[in-house]
């Protein structure tokens, strides 16, 4: 072969790359976490390609690796040279241990490449194995976007629940492979994760959050931190600067998009509120007020008025009205507000 595979992008690989490629034959033999990472991805991103990956995983599978296979010196060369020659009628090596004869697959995927090309007229004996030994299944990933005012519990494939919040985006395998469950997060989101030995991942644009089973909840809406609470169980997060924090529970760490981080301690119902229905404020400037309000009841809002930078509101509400919770605000703040379908303004 005269192409130099590893100049190549698997986006441009043929059949015979990918039968000669290491990291794939890897993911096909001895799939982990490392190598499904990456193959869920890319087959996510390159659709056109799962015909081609699965005849090429297909192969890869039908080629049966005998155990303990006695080679003598002068057969290991006469199928060494055939190999070499493409030299298909070679008697076959019989087994020290039986009266049949079995071809024995020493060799490697490499060569086993180099036989479909020299003979390839005879894939469609294969192809029925192919088939009936499995296929390399196309990884459908599922995308859910909460718009302003909208949240939804989403219920993955291994029993795991997310409560999606406004304003977020997550993403995750329709089926979870055998090795992992990975998911992907824009937003905020509580996650109620089931045990199990397969890792649960969860990324988001500057960390990554592994955890076995447990409880907690993430806020990647600030585009400056991202804050992630642990309610129950054991996480370990990674930042993209090499960083590894291992979080208990009530514990959260704010990771800065410096590379800077902090734990602390949290209050419960600050935090996950949102999933049960409570809107809260806690010594909030006007600006976050603002911001909490349009996201939780998917408005626009203008203010119109001067609002004095030590302005602060502390409240707490349960499944109330926009108008209602611009009523509570009023009262104490003084301010005055009108709605008008989706728009609202407050002024001073």
């Amino acid at each position: 072969m005269s192409k130099n595979i590893s100049q190549k992008k698997y986006e441009d690989y043929e059949l015979e790359d990918f039968l000669t490629d290491e990291f794939f034959t890897q993911w096909v033999k001895s799939p982990n976490e490392n190598n499904s990472h990456f193959w869920e991805k890319w087959l996510n991103s390159n659709h056109k390609k799962s015909d081609l990956v699965r005849k090429a995983a297909g192969f890869i599978r039908s080629i049966q690796y005998q155990e303990n296979a006695e080679l003598s010196n002068e057969d290991y060369i006469e199928v060494f040279e055939n190999i070499l020659k493409g030299d298909l009628s070679a008697t076959p090596i019989k087994s020290k241990n039986s009266n049949s004869t079995k071809w024995y697959s020493f060799f490697s995927i490499r060569w086993a490449a180099a036989i479909v090309l020299i003979v390839f007229c005879s894939w469609a004996l294969f192809e029925s194995k192919i088939y009936s030994d499995g296929e390399a299944s196309e990884v459908v990933w599922v995308t859910k976007v909460n718009a302003a005012g909208k949240k939804t519990i989403i219920h993955l494939s291994d029993g795991t629940s997310i409560h999606l919040n406004s304003n977020s985006k997550i993403s995750y395998p329709e089926n979870f492979s055998d090795s992992l469950r990975i998911v992907s997060i824009e937003g905020e989101a509580f996650f109620d994760v089931i045990k199990e030995e397969r890792p649960f991942i969860v990324e988001l644009q500057n960390a990554k959050i592994e955890v076995l089973g447990t409880t907690f909840n993430v806020n990647n809406t600030n585009e400056d931190k991202v804050e992630i609470a642990l309610v129950s169980g054991k996480v370990k997060v990674n930042d993209n600067i090499g960083n590894q924090i291992m979080l208990a529970p009530t514990e959260m760490i704010v990771l800065e998009k410096n590379g800077q981080f902090s734990k602390k301690k949290f209050d419960l119902r600050s935090i996950t509120g949102w999933k049960d229905k409570y809107l809260i404020f806690t010594e909030d400037d006007f600006d976050t007020v603002i911001q909490k309000i349009e996201r939780w009841y998917g408005v626009d809002i203008t203010a119109a008025g001067e609002f004095k930078e030590h302005w602060a509101y502390t409240g707490q509400y349960h499944d109330e009205s926009l108008e209602n919770v611009l009523e509570g605000i009023a009262q104490t703040s003084k301010i005055s507000y009108s709605i008008n379908g989706k728009k609202v303004e407050i002024t001073k």
